[in-house]
């Protein structure tokens, strides 16, 4: 599918579904009221016919002061999914030492660990996002891994792979046109478009050079004016799902987010509690009720009002069995257990149907030390989760990575030796060394364990040639190298 066409509809009419899915995700990983407002305004009733705590338009009461409170839990899932992936980046390994060095100086120069924890978080929140390469001259020399997210891209699928996909993005205005700039990657090639149109039209396109955000573009594509040929047979972009099956479209090759359980009403419930709760600080601060005579008296046409910071008055004149001649102190009490209880039993039952362990969001007991064999047994659930979406970003993070230093080798290093990396994520806990080395003892007890397999599970990280030289080493220290005939001198 080529780039649009003039006047076209946008977004696209078959996303316009998906998109709003996508809407009412974002308002809550945002926290922002108005946006939650905007949501739920044509969509105040739960099915249970329930008002909704964020459905209340505050335009409509200009005077009136907004009393509701978030709890940015959506936005918590969304970390929590991302520091379980890439909170300890990964690492990437190919056989060429050269490559070796090289990949490992784009991802130190580049922070792909930070742009890697970025898209695991939106992909949590929206259900997927974009890996993207592409590279800049003036700004580095080298490839650029970047990320899209999912409602600024129009995927186009064959048999349910990426085959194109055309990112898109407003630029800024300063009137009622609306310029989008549309960016279409296909294989072995990008091609760029701007549009001038209005809110839901496309309207026409017209050349790079007519602002001044993409001009600069202009210069680099090709003689046509509008592509540039990426000299390599590999799509520039991978779509990383953050877990599939997409419930609500079955069949999709579109990823589902955390909150699709859904969410959006225990979301809803744990922000009117925690109103609640407030309310009940509000309504509780102590008051008191005074006879107008208390009142001091500021003139004609500007009230009066009684001083509850005053601390020395003078002896009021007023006889004690008169009616109303006494001060009276208001105070309610404050529901704390009863607000407590029912927004962690929200939160648990949130995080438990998102995917994650309670233990996750530091609910349970936390205080004393546990080894890394009980973390992972009381985040389970967590490490579950972890797991499925390890399965899906492995190939298409691998994948992004062979386009890269394949575009390096085209563009900036040509000697390069190119080949698919392979991606190690991070363990999320490491193990106690005490209780590795009791496990290791029984295990060479029974003889059935080597010692390159024990220096292997104490050095994870070690590479073949660290591991066997310690090995030779503990051999050598406990006498149980055999020693070479030919060196030793017995065979002449």
């Amino acid at each position: 599918m080529p780039l649009p066409a003039n006047g076209a509809p946008w977004p696209p009419p078959q996303l316009a579904k998906l998109y709003n899915e996508i809407r009412v995700d974002d308002a809550w990983y945002s926290g922002d009221h108005d946006k939650l407002t905007r949501v739920y305004r044509d969509n105040a009733l739960r099915k249970d016919g329930r008002r909704r705590l964020w459905a209340r338009d505050r335009t409509m009461h200009p005077g009136k002061r907004d009393t509701h409170l978030h709890i940015p839990l959506a936005g918590d899932i969304a970390t929590a999914s991302a520091d379980l992936l890439f909170a300890e980046p990964p690492t990437f390994a190919v056989a060429d030492t050269r490559t070796q060095d090289r990949l490992d100086e784009i991802g130190e120069a580049d922070g792909i660990g930070n742009t890697l924890l970025e898209a695991a978080e939106v992909a949590s929140a929206l259900g997927g996002v974009y890996l993207r390469i592409t590279w800049d001259r003036e700004l580095a020399a080298r490839p650029l891994l970047t990320v899209v997210h999912a409602d600024s891209a129009v995927p186009e699928w064959r048999w349910g792979q990426l085959a194109a996909v055309t990112f898109w993005h407003e630029l800024t205005s300063d009137s009622a046109t609306v310029w989008r700039h549309l960016e279409r990657h296909s294989l072995g090639r990008i091609e760029h478009a701007l549009y001038q149109g209005g809110p839901d039209r496309l309207g026409e396109r017209v050349p790079l050079t007519e602002h001044p955000e993409v001009a600069t573009l202009a210069d680099s594509l090709g003689p046509e004016g509008d592509s540039i040929e990426t000299g390599i047979d590999l799509l520039t972009a991978a779509y990383v799902p953050n877990i599939r099956p997409n419930r609500r479209h079955r069949g999709s090759p579109f990823g589902r987010s955390d909150y699709a359980a859904p969410l959006y009403d225990l979301f809803d419930a744990l922000d009117t509690t925690w109103s609640s709760w407030i309310r009940d600080l509000r309504l509780a601060r102590a008051r008191l009720l005074v006879p107008d005579a208390y009142l001091r008296d500021h003139g004609p046409g500007r009230g009066a009002r009684f001083d509850d910071d005053r601390e020395i008055w003078q002896a009021l004149s007023i006889p004690p069995t008169e009616t109303g001649a006494s001060i009276t102190l208001s105070q309610f009490d404050i529901r704390v257990a009863e607000h407590a209880q029912t927004a962690e039993a929200i939160t648990r039952q949130a995080v438990l149907s998102a995917g994650y362990s309670a233990q996750t969001f530091g609910l349970g007991d936390q205080g004393a030390a546990v080894t890394a064999t009980e973390i992972k047994a009381r985040e389970r659930r967590s490490m579950t989760t972890r797991g499925k979406k390890v399965r899906y970003w492995s190939p298409r993070l691998a994948d992004m990575l062979h386009v890269l230093l394949m575009l390096d080798r085209q563009l900036f290093t040509p000697s390069l030796v190119v080949e698919r990396p392979q991606v190690a994520f991070a363990p999320v806990a490491s193990e106690d060394p005490s209780s590795t080395a009791q496990t290791l003892a029984l295990l060479s007890q029974a003889e059935a364990i080597s010692t390159e397999t024990k220096v292997r599970a104490l050095h994870p990280d070690w590479d073949d040639t660290a591991v066997r030289e310690e090995v030779d080493r503990v051999l050598a220290e406990s006498g149980r190298t055999v020693p070479d005939p030919m060196q030793a001198g017995a065979l002449v």
